[in-house]
């Protein structure tokens, strides 16, 4: 537990919370179900041994905090993930309604394991060390299998280290979701074009015998996809898409429109991960807490090149 101000809000609450989730006791000395409440906040603080961390907020000393957060009585407890408050409750509720409380919204102790694995394979990836951070991921989606941020980050690594059999393996359980989601969608392809590359002849042509082809027959379409599959695998995705437009610009149907979806696939590769802040959230809690925070979005460069091309394939198809 810790008394949290304005002046370390930031630092213990928002910035804390993209890792933990933060439970925000607002308090006051004078408040009686305060005192009831604190040591059972407290308590169950070491009880869940780090799967949230409880900053108590004196609401007399800090008004600005509170009147940020609408608070109107006390004591209040506001729930913080990923830098934006989830939920809430107020008054001295008994220590099982509070634990059911968190439960509802807490990782549980392999779920959290899991993410601690999935934290650590990041580090290991920024200092260079893609084998640890592999054994890392695949730790943490042994510990949770439903955990598709592991599963995503470990079938990424795998293409990236030419383990394509694996990737593929590691893919299987969530190119089997219906609805199929749209990262995993875009790995798959990606997976796709390695292995042509591989096991294709056209995977062996140069860039000059795909020019030479292509001026004597603009509409052989299925050279025209290989030439795209080739440019992805060498990570030249303007240029793969460049040519699949060629082909959805002559026929947007063509082999159930695998242009497309290539096309669509490969912007998703493009995009980047989306950054912890987020613009202003506004929401109730299931107690009729009003939950608002606000952060900046950073602008990236690379937004505007997938912009373009996303302009491109909205022009082609209309």
């Amino acid at each position: 537990m810790i008394e949290v101000s304005v002046e370390n809000f930031e630092l213990e609450v928002m910035q804390a919370s993209m890792d933990t989730p933060v439970l925000v006791d607002f308090w006051a000395p004078w408040c009686g179900p305060c005192k009831v409440i604190g040591p059972l906040l407290e308590q169950l603080e070491e009880d869940y041994h780090g799967r949230f961390k409880l900053v108590k907020i004196n609401s007399d000393d800090e008004q600005q905090i509170s009147q940020a957060f609408g608070i109107k009585s006390l004591p209040t407890c506001i729930l913080l993930k990923q830098g934006r408050p989830v939920d809430g409750f107020m008054g001295a509720l008994p220590q099982g309604q509070i634990k059911a409380f968190l439960d509802k919204h807490l990782p549980s102790i392999e779920e959290l394991t899991a993410l601690e694995d999935a934290q650590e394979a990041q580090a290991l990836l920024e200092e260079g060390d893609a084998q640890a951070a592999m054994v890392k991921l695949q730790e943490a989606l042994a510990l949770n299998p439903a955990n598709d941020d592991a599963r995503f980050d470990y079938a990424k690594l795998l293409i990236l280290e030419g383990d394509l059999e694996l990737a593929q393996e590691v893919l299987a359980p969530a190119l089997a979701q219906i609805p199929r989601p749209l990262r995993f969608e875009a790995l798959s392809h990606w997976l796709a074009c390695l292995q042509f590359v591989q096991t294709d002849p056209h995977g062996q042509w140069s860039q000059a015998q795909f020019e030479a082809h292509l001026q004597s027959n603009k509409r052989d379409f299925d050279v025209r996809l290989a030439r795209a599959r080739c440019w992805v695998a060498s990570g030249e995705m303007p240029q793969a898409m460049d040519e699949l437009l060629e082909i959805i610009m002559r026929d947007k149907t063509w082999s159930e429109e695998i242009a497309r979806k290539l096309y669509v696939a490969i912007l998703e590769l493009m995009t980047p991960p989306p950054a912890k802040e987020a613009q202003t959230k506004s929401d109730t809690s299931e107690g009729g807490i009003a939950l608002t925070t606000q952060v900046t979005q950073h602008d990236d460069p690379r937004l505007e090149l997938i912009s373009k091309y996303r302009r491109r394939l909205s022009s082609a198809l209309n």
